[in-house]
């Protein structure tokens, strides 16, 4: 199930790398693929852990979109006219609300994921003290 979520994340991070980049070239996607499917399989312990992340890259990449348009707008004209103002405009508040949609929501994946993990941990070593101190008072 695991390895299912592995592609996937790595499909959709993919996927807004090749928004922000305008289709770019299929060997830039490859490598990007093959370095978040790296991380990703790295990282992640569990389908949360995934998610987590995935959702951590996408918001990245949504804060970056609005700088890469207006860094590829300042290349093409030096004073951009009043539409071209009026779709950065746009592209900025678009970009910054997505950047806080999926910031917000791989904060919350990656809050879920340890207070889980705290939890098997806690578990753990609650099933492991009773056991210890049974041992400790047979051996004397």
């Amino acid at each position: 199930m695991i390895l299912l979520n592995l592609v996937l994340g790595t499909l959709v991070t993919t996927a807004g790398f090749w928004i922000l980049w305008n289709a770019a070239l299929p060997l830039a996607l490859l490598g990007w693929a093959l370095v978040v499917g790296g991380y990703l399989w790295w990282q992640a312990k569990s389908v949360t852990d995934v998610w987590a992340w995935a959702t951590l890259i996408l918001g990245v990449e949504s804060f970056v979109w609005p700088i890469q348009r207006m860094i590829q707008l300042h290349a093409v004209t030096e004073a951009p006219s009043e539409d071209e103002m009026g779709a950065m405009l746009s592209d900025i508040i678009m970009g910054l609300f997505f950047a806080v949609f999926w910031l917000s929501f791989s904060y919350g994946l990656f809050k879920w994921a340890w207070r889980t993990s705290g939890e098997t941990e806690a578990v753990a070593i609650a099933t492991k003290t009773p056991s210890q101190t049974n041992k400790r008072k047979k051996g004397r």
